[in-house]
């Protein structure tokens, strides 16, 4: 008799889920995610009240941005070189203390702002070493021929957070921040036990373990930023969503949107704020059952349009409900173009290269958030909300129509399987 046929986890999201490694990655994704999505929500509302100044909320961004990339060349080589599991939870541990030292000072009732972009700076710094190591590793836990499914599972986790995260902050900041702040060390610190839990099932490749040998040199720190110039693909994929959310920077306005255009309080802020969470999950759901398998490029260009037009929506309209549906549509799109982004960089990028190029790109995401963020803060400060919202709408549309012209490499690709190997063919 002969023994039944073993499920291939590739082909299903609940055999996939079976494999410890992938579940484990995916418990630190959401305890984390959450944590920090919480504390996020919490840092811009209390910036917010005591000053009243948008363009606060964009030195925040600022604050957020700086070390990712002016780390650049150290994280991505710190996470080829040493264990991605270990400099992961390390940095993660560090920002469950920041969220400690932020429900500290949160306690005092404070008045001043500048110890928040202090504590922000030093949590952006551990932000930039944990993020190219974390998301190096899903390539290392996917078993064969399911790396998409597993990457739309772990961004799943991550609006899964988008959701929980602000609306619990929405509550807990009406009772008082610094709850909430502890709330968030907390979820990170299941986050980080999670972490430490993950086992590979992909050790690095031999020519990744004999990189950990060579010497430390500006020339191979560069590799990820060289590497990416190289490859016409991954600039224009990476490139296209840092112009795009850059001029679209319109959530981290949430808070002078919700006051002063929409004239709600912090609960409903809240609830606003896990708008975006609640669009990105139900795509993720959806995308985690149905992968997106045919016109890749096409379709990123096209969501990345649809990013614009919501945000474009978003500034001109007065009405919870627009706004929040228009929150909805917005983050709908952008995470597909996570996914297909988180997709296309590690098939495309070798073993060897990954910590580097995802250290290039955490600063081109970086960028297109708080970097967004700031600018958004400034536009608004200058021009008014309404005035900055929509005209970072107009300007991601435009962005959409120059590279739909400029880059054919990206608009022709069709399927993610053509993309695996293609890194490796890249001129050395």
């Amino acid at each position: 008799m002969s023994a039944p046929k073993q499920r291939n986890p590739a082909e299903s999201t609940r055999d996939l889920l079976r494999v410890g490694p992938v579940r484990n990655l995916l418990g630190s994704s959401i305890f984390t995610s959450s944590g920090v999505m919480l504390q996020a929500t919490v840092l811009g509302k209390q910036i917010y009240d005591i000053t009243g100044r948008e363009l606060d909320i964009g030195l925040l961004g600022l604050a957020e941005f700086l070390p990712a990339a002016l780390l650049v060349l150290v994280t991505g080589s710190v996470a080829d070189r040493f264990n991605r599991k270990i400099v992961g939870g390390i940095a993660v541990a560090f920002e469950l203390l920041c969220s400690a030292v932020l429900a500290v000072y949160a306690f005092s009732e404070p008045t001043a702002v500048w110890p928040l972009f202090m504590i922000a700076f030093v949590f952006g710094c551990a932000r930039a070493f944990a993020a190219p190591s974390i998301r190096s590793i899903p390539p290392m836990v996917a078993p064969d021929g399911a790396l998409p499914r597993t990457i739309a599972m772990y961004s799943a986790t991550w609006t899964t957070a988008a959701i929980i995260g602000p609306a619990t902050g929405g509550f807990l900041y009406a009772v008082d921040p610094g709850v909430a702040y502890l709330v968030s060390a907390v979820l990170i610190g299941c986050g980080v036990s999670f972490l430490l839990s993950v086992k590979f099932v992909r050790p690095p490749t031999p020519r990744a373990v004999k990189d950990k040998a060579e010497k430390v040199s500006l020339h191979t720190a560069l590799e990820g930023l060289r590497f990416i110039r190289r490859t016409p693909i991954l600039l224009a994929a990476i490139s296209l969503d840092l112009f795009a959310v850059l001029f679209g920077g319109a959530v981290a306005l949430l808070p002078a949107i919700a006051e002063d255009q929409l004239h709600v309080g912090d609960i409903a802020y809240g609830w606003l704020r896990a708008a975006p969470g609640i669009g990105a999950a139900v795509m993720a759901v959806f995308l985690a059952s149905r992968p997106v398998t045919r016109r890749v490029g096409r379709t990123l260009l096209i969501v990345v349009g649809l990013f614009g037009a919501a945000t474009v929506a978003l500034g001109l309209t007065t009405s919870y409900v627009v706004a929040f549906a228009a929150l909805i549509l917005l983050s709908g799109s952008d995470m597909i173009s996570v996914y297909i982004r988180g997709t296309l960089v590690p098939l495309v990028t070798p073993d060897d290269k990954r910590g580097r190029v995802m250290a290039v790109e955490n600063v081109f995401i970086g960028a297109s958030n708080e970097l967004g963020a700031f600018e958004s803060g400034v536009a608004a400060q200058a021009f008014g909300t309404k005035a900055a919202v929509v005209g970072g709408g107009v300007a991601t549309l435009g962005v959409v129509a120059l590279y739909s012209v400029f880059f054919p490499t990206l608009r022709q690709v069709n399927r993610f399987e053509d993309l695996e190997g293609h890194g490796d063919e890249v001129k050395q």
